[in-house]
């Protein structure tokens, strides 16, 4: 079987290249991960499928057998023990030099259908945003969105604490049920880490709907109203501190302060003297504070949109075309996208083996 790869680009693999900064977060271990929606808002039944036939542990194999050494972190992200991501590239060039597979790059196709012509199959593996080569063509395709983002907020006292990082935070979209737990990153511009990820991810069509516009919900302290207050009565044990100089250990001082100051409570008020309704104002601002989003920002240099080639248009069992007989596909073209932590690079690694797999097989 001769096999051919057409690169529009100059060069292979530059997305794989710079991902997870550079290190190249090839997979996740999955642990935690109780239902596959909470990581693949969408596409999550096909990858279930396909995570059962090459799942992470498959693919930590497949390239520890050649060669590449790998770590699992703490956050259940999987890197190359070199931290370098050209490894990653260096190894896939290698086998497919091994395998004699002709790579052509610069070779842009605006044509599927001559291609699928004059050869037994093709695979479409273009990446994200790029459906649009198959307009024309008897196949159903979702409109690509932006899918991992940052948000931009309007407010100068949030800003003016860039850095500021606080755990266990959750964010949610108003209006709508999209909720999403995790680390808060303040920024210059808005908020970012990984919450605000996951939030943009799971809200991505509401977000793009809305034109990046709406109402932030924040919960600083990732808790119940109930515990929130229990934790404002243990504070306030000492009733003669200043609240502004007791903050809880998961704020910090500058956080804190804005937050006090935020709710109205007085710079020198203390324990003792904050009434029912002072109190009232800093609990609803520590569990359902409130800021406008007036647009999104990139991620870094990586890029992850939704939408592509709906997935009732593919048999997932071999990633084929149901109308186009011959034509598979792999990797982010399909409506499959996912949380940041490497499990977009999982969805391209197991749709492109069952892909590749279901071709040796065929022919």
């Amino acid at each position: 079987m001769e096999i051919s790869i057409l690169e529009a680009g100059p060069r292979p693999m530059a997305k794989l290249a710079i991902t997870g900064g550079g290190r190249c977060n090839l997979t996740n271990s999955f642990e935690g991960v109780e239902n596959l929606a909470e990581v693949y808002p969408r596409g999550s039944r096909l990858m279930r499928r396909a995570l059962g036939r090459f799942g992470w542990r498959e693919c930590c194999r497949w390239f520890e057998d050649e060669g590449v050494q790998l770590l699992v972190q703490d956050d259940h992200c999987v890197f190359p023990v070199s931290q370098d991501a050209m490894q990653i590239v260096r190894t896939l060039e290698r086998r497919m030099r091994k395998g004699g597979v002709r790579l052509m790059c610069g070779s842009r196709i605006d044509n599927i259908s001559r291609v699928l012509d004059s050869a037994d199959a093709v695979v479409l593996a273009t990446g994200g945003g790029t459906a649009g080569i198959l307009e024309g063509m008897p196949i159903e395709l979702v409109s690509p969105v932006p899918s991992l983002f940052t948000l931009r907020i309007n407010d100068a006292g949030l800003r003016s604490l860039m850095g500021t990082v606080t755990e266990n935070v959750t964010l949610g979209l108003a209006g709508t049920r999209f909720r999403a737990h995790g680390t808060l990153l303040l920024t210059d511009w808005g908020v970012s880490g990984p919450a605000t990820l996951k939030l943009s991810s799971y809200a991505a069509r509401e977000l793009a709907a809305g034109g990046y516009k709406g109402m932030l919900l924040v919960n600083w302290l990732g808790c119940s109203e109930d515990e929130c207050r229990a934790l404002l009565r243990s504070m306030a044990s000492g009733s003669g501190r200043l609240i502004i100089n007791s903050h809880p250990p998961r704020l910090t001082e500058r956080l804190w302060r804005h937050l006090v100051l935020r709710a109205g409570v007085r710079e020198d008020s203390r324990w003792g003297e904050l009434g029912l309704k002072s109190s009232a104002r800093l609990v609803n601002t520590l569990i359902s504070d409130t800021y406008d989003i007036i647009g999104r920002a990139r991620f870094k240099e990586e890029f992850v949109t939704c939408g592509g080639v709906s997935l009732s248009e593919v048999r997932p069992e071999s990633m084929e075309s149901r109308k186009l007989p011959g034509l598979y596909f792999a990797g982010e073209i399909l409506d499959i996208d996912a949380v940041t932590g490497g499990f977009n690079l999982q969805a391209a690694w197991s749709t492109a083996w069952i892909a590749a797999h279901s071709i040796a097989e065929k022919y």
